[in-house]
């Protein structure tokens, strides 16, 4: 469609341009055989010139090259154009059509300006279509853009409706279940506090080691629900954790491949232990499980996405810190 259209345009335009350069011309000085022949020979070089000025110094060289070789091949394409068509004139057109124009200088001053005039006024012409159409098609795009932005901010509060739905509705939960059944509410309160982490404290830049630490908490009391008295797992802090900040679920990824490959592979007991200690300019987190204690890991178990995002979100938080 988009070809199509630049084709009939083209087809249009010129056709305008050999008109006016033979029927214009010749209403007003008569002679239209001569006049078909000079348009016949302006067509082509004033195609040539505008083509290459639109297409390639303007839309690609401008884009690729710096101003000054911008500049440099604009001039040079224009001169060498130039003395092509004022050498078609000269010594093709003038002799045999038009021999009143010869008794001026080949590089007549006066006429190279007349050319150079003529040449950048067609190709100014040709080059406002390009330029009007580029404005729409960006404008469109814009548009697109603003249209995709409100769908994507419309599908997000959507989104947001159902887990703060579910937030909420845990914590009535856990208001009933605390006078009927502790253990459930305790049970409900840690969902409730991964959920509310999910919705509020995930969306910042940076957050609290602390909060992330609870966060992960929250996620380990849930596994050993589910797991009972064969999981063990422990929190070592062995300095200060209050000031250090961390991009968000950043830790969660590497304990759920804990649980993923140390205990929910074992069949006995399993344990999972997460030390944190800081020295003068570096904090190190170690998180290590049973897993080694049972054998390697099968090939066909191991992901990767988890630990790929972990990398990200570090790259991330370190170029921020940068």
């Amino acid at each position: 469609m988009k070809l199509t259209r630049e084709v009939a345009f083209n087809a249009v335009f010129w056709g305008l341009y050999f008109l006016y350069q033979w029927l214009g011309l010749a209403s007003l000085y008569g002679n239209y055989n001569n006049y078909f022949i000079n348009a016949c020979m302006a067509l082509p070089v004033a195609f040539l010139f505008s083509w290459l000025t639109v297409h390639f110094l303007i839309k690609k060289r401008l884009a690729e090259t710096s101003q000054a070789k911008y500049w440099m091949y604009l001039i040079l394409c224009s001169l060498f154009l130039l003395l092509v068509r004022r050498y078609i004139n000269y010594y093709l057109l003038y002799p045999k059509y038009f021999p009143q124009a010869q008794h001026m200088p080949f590089l007549s001053a006066g006429k190279m300006l007349v050319e150079v005039v003529n040449l950048y006024t067609i190709t100014g012409l040709y080059a406002l279509y390009y330029f009007i159409r580029s404005w729409y098609e960006e404008r469109f795009r814009v548009h697109q853009l603003v249209q995709q932005k409100t769908t994507a901010e419309l599908e997000l509060l959507k989104a947001q409706v159902q887990p703060h739905f579910v937030f909420n509705t845990l914590n009535n939960i856990y208001s009933t279940a605390l006078k009927s059944s502790p253990e459930t509410a305790s049970l409900i309160a840690h969902l409730s506090g991964f959920l509310e982490y999910n919705l509020y404290e995930s969306t910042q830049a940076m957050v609290p080691l602390a909060t992330e630490i609870s966060y992960i908490e929250h996620y380990i009391e849930l596994q050993k629900n589910r797991y009972g008295p064969k999981l063990d797992v422990s929190i070592n802090r062995y300095s200060s954790i209050d000031e250090i900040q961390i991009a968000p679920l950043l830790l969660l990824p590497l304990v759920e491949n804990s649980f993923k490959h140390g205990v929910a592979c074992s069949p006995g007991f399993s344990w999972i232990r997460i030390d944190m200690s800081r020295q003068p300019g570096q904090f190190s987190i170690k998180i290590a499980n049973s897993k080694d204690e049972q054998g390697p890991i099968p090939v066909s178990t191991l992901g990767g996405i988890g630990l790929s995002n972990v990398k990200k979100k570090t790259d991330i938080a370190l170029s921020r810190c940068a």
